[in-house]
């Protein structure tokens, strides 16, 4: 297909941006919180309403059930009589939303889409606006007007969209694994990743990992008074925050035996994202902040992106309601979350934190360490056919060329998808950093909505343009 059904496709676009909207306010209108039970039948409506809209834009489309919610897979054969040689293209995207709480730190009702003017011009204001809706709709959308110009599509395409991303994806590897030979491509595209500001398109070509661990230092069998017992006997609270304080020097680096020792040199990535010339300044100052912390000598971008992190996400034990009750608590626990970067492997790490504790832990105390989840970190690659024909399709949308970037958070789907399906992703998103992602009058730029639609448009025309792999 030429360069002429292309521009058919875009002007379709074009001027069907209030039809994309209106169906935009659809889906965000349907409170997919696929983790609380409360909302089992609203998540479910929002997998029936995709498989509807992907059914009438000829795919042979369904429901699949799992333990959890529901998986929507779509399959499309490509244009007539397609040869076996032409791409099979996987697009993974995820329908459940994260929960609204707090409430009243809404402007509007989460789930009632407001679309307000600002600074980039309109956007629409609701929970998933950005993640994962508004990102899946861009290419669902540019399917629309590819199906609505030539009734096909340029190449064959699997949509697999999950409903427990935000809530560990439990279901995932699972069916992946069941389904192998059904959801195998040549690769795979993901829109769960953002620009690298509103006019410069940007592909991830680093994710890093993560491990999600919850500890208990375990002490009395039972609380006990503070007046009675406090200054003669082990406060597991006491000593879990003075054991877990030490996890840090001064310069900011973890202080695990070997744990920097398997990280891959990122020093050629890193000299490419210096001249992207990040703004720490605005940076820190757009969550309330000054000065830079993290591991010394190393840039923003460096410490976000390519270099390990440990971080406490939250501490208890003991008594913390209103009032006072003085006790020495029998137990304390913590949450601990590392990222990870290529090369680290998250049993090695675990083990590493073992002995660490173990080498701290006071007399007649004993740890407990509750895995919570984890994936490595995943480097893809550059020379790849399928990125340039993604390079191609946002230089033409943005006009300037797309800047490589990685990403500091984790995308446990992509890592399952290459482990068990063998195929590396294309990390496309069009989200920016101060979306509000899983917070209160979370956002998606209209801009952003339209380009996205457009790229996602030109990346069908060049996968379809592909010479046969050799």
């Amino acid at each position: 297909m030429g360069d002429a059904v292309l521009e058919q496709v875009l002007a379709r676009l074009e001027a069907g941006r209030d039809q994309s909207l209106a169906r935009l306010k659809a889906i965000l209108r349907l409170p997919s919180i696929g983790t609380d039970p409360a909302y089992q039948a609203e998540t479910r409506a929002c997998a029936e309403w995709l498989v509807a809209e992907l059914a009438g834009l000829g795919f042979a489309a369904s429901l699949r059930p799992t333990t959890g919610q529901p998986m929507v897979v779509a399959h499309h054969p490509g244009p007539p009589g397609a040869d076996a040689n032409l791409p099979h293209v996987l697009y993974y995207g995820h329908y459940d939303v994260q929960p609204a709480e707090p409430l009243e730190l809404w402007t509007s009702p989460p789930f009632e889409p407001r679309v307000v003017e600002a600074e980039h011009g309109p956007r629409i204001v609701a929970r998933g606006a950005v993640d994962d809706k508004g990102q899946l709709m861009t290419f669902i959308e540019a399917m629309r007007a590819w199906h609505g110009v030539t009734g096909s599509l340029p190449v064959r395409v699997t949509v697999f969209l999950e409903g427990e991303e935000e809530s560990g994806s439990t279901s995932l590897e699972p069916f992946l694994a069941a389904h192998r030979d059904e959801l195998r491509a040549d690769v795979c595209v993901v829109s769960d990743t953002g620009l690298w500001d509103i006019d410069t398109p940007a592909l991830a070509t680093l994710l890093r990992g993560l491990m999600y661990l919850e500890l208990t230092l375990h002490g009395p069998s039972h609380d006990l008074h503070s007046g009675l017992y406090g200054g003669a006997v082990a406060n597991p609270l006491n000593l879990l925050t003075r054991i877990l304080g030490q996890l840090h020097d001064e310069a900011g680096r973890v202080q695990l035996p070997g744990f920097y020792d398997d990280c891959v040199d990122l020093s050629a990535e890193a000299a490419e994202w210096a001249a992207l010339a990040a703004d720490e300044p605005a940076f820190l100052a757009s969550v309330g902040l000054q000065v830079p912390h993290g591991e010394a000598g190393r840039s923003l971008l460096e410490r976000l992106w390519a270099r390990p992190t440990c971080d406490l996400n939250g501490v208890w034990g003991g008594y913390t309601g209103p009032g006072s009750k003085t006790v020495i608590p029998a137990k304390a626990s913590a949450k601990l979350s590392f990222r990870l970067v290529p090369g680290q492997a998250p049993a090695k790490i675990q083990a590493s934190l073992a002995r660490f504790l173990a080498a701290r832990t006071p007399p007649d105390c004993r740890w407990q360490i509750d895995n919570l989840g984890s994936g490595p970190a995943l480097r893809m690659p550059r020379e790849s056919r399928y990125l340039r024909a993604a390079q191609a399709a946002l230089a033409q949308t943005f006009g300037r060329p797309a800047v490589m970037i990685g990403m500091g958070g984790s995308i446990p789907a992509i890592e399952a998808i290459k482990r068990l399906l063998g195929m590396d992703s294309i990390l496309m998103g069009f989200g920016l950093i101060d979306d509000r992602v899983h917070s209160p009058n979370e956002k998606f730029e209209l801009r952003c909505f339209h380009q996205g639609m457009r790229a996602h448009a030109r990346l069908l025309a060049e996968l379809g343009a592909l010479p046969p792999a050799s």
